[in-house]
């Protein structure tokens, strides 16, 4: 993997540090590198395009586990902001009794707020719509 995505970002004329490391349910690969910034841009468009490469050229080598593509640490900052929001919202469907919303997502998004909201077992979460970028319904559980 760490191979494939140097080439990619060799192919885009830039030399970046890749490293990859095991995390407790999956892969995670680094890019610690200025020069990967190319992949931050456009509210890093770049970085979601590299993971979605990477997942579809290694998904079979990983069947259980998923791979997270990051660089300089952006995306390890926005899913700590979307398990916090998740939270939020949970606790907030969980008092009021309103279905919370959050969205549109992409897949891997939506499982980072799925499994947010799963540890809580007065929430429940679902995602509706039927493309690409889905909206999750968090909602309180009766009980």
């Amino acid at each position: 993997m760490v191979g494939f995505v140097e080439a990619v970002a060799g192919a885009m004329g830039v030399s970046v540090s890749v490293a990859c490391v095991p995390i407790d349910d999956g892969t995670r690969i680094t890019i610690d590198d200025e020069a990967g910034e190319l992949f931050l841009r456009r509210q890093a468009g770049g970085l979601d395009a590299l993971q979605h490469l990477v997942n579809a050229v290694f998904r079979a080598e990983h069947p259980d586990g998923h791979i997270v593509v990051d660089c300089l640490d952006y995306r390890k900052s926005k899913d700590e902001e979307l398990r916090q929001t998740a939270v939020l919202l949970a606790e907030r469907a969980r008092t009021t009794g309103e279905t919370q919303e959050v969205g549109p997502l992409n897949p891997y998004a939506r499982r980072i707020v799925h499994m947010t909201v799963a540890a809580d077992p007065g929430v429940s979460s679902e995602s509706v719509g039927d493309a690409f970028l889905k909206t999750v319904l968090i909602s309180a559980v009766d009980a």
